[in-house]
């Protein structure tokens, strides 16, 4: 067991880089969004940042990028079948943090200090 290749443990790595949750929560909202309609609604990722996720997310399969043949150009993403059955996943995610979240990240005085640099920030 313990040799066994753990393909959630590679699926985390890749969701655990910055800016791909929000990229696929954005997407799991809305059945295809556009490049600067995913910057809008993330905010502070720059282009560089979002194309390089959306590749990486494109070549595991999980987002689709559909290209039309169209002036000007319009490129559209959305959720594969893998991507979308990934629902789930995210849901229990969003039910543990509901319900342990405040008690496992607010009792720590590195997560305060993290959520006091952010709002300085903003």
């Amino acid at each position: 067991m313990l040799n066994e290749k753990c393909y959630v443990e590679d699926l985390l790595t890749y969701l655990g880089k910055k800016w791909t949750l929000p990229i696929l929560r954005y997407l799991f909202g809305h059945n295809k969004l556009r490049f600067n309609e995913l910057m809008k609604h993330i905010g502070e990722i720059t282009p560089r940042s979002l194309s390089q996720r959306l590749k990486e997310l494109i070549g595991l399969g999980i987002i689709n990028k559909q290209q039309f043949n169209e002036i000007p150009p319009r490129v559209e993403y959305s959720l594969t079948e893998s991507g979308r059955d990934l629902t789930n996943f995210f849901k229990g995610l969003e039910e543990w943090g509901k319900k342990w979240g405040e008690k496992t990240f607010l009792k720590t005085q590195f997560y305060r200090d993290e959520m006091l640099l952010s709002i300085k920030r903003e």
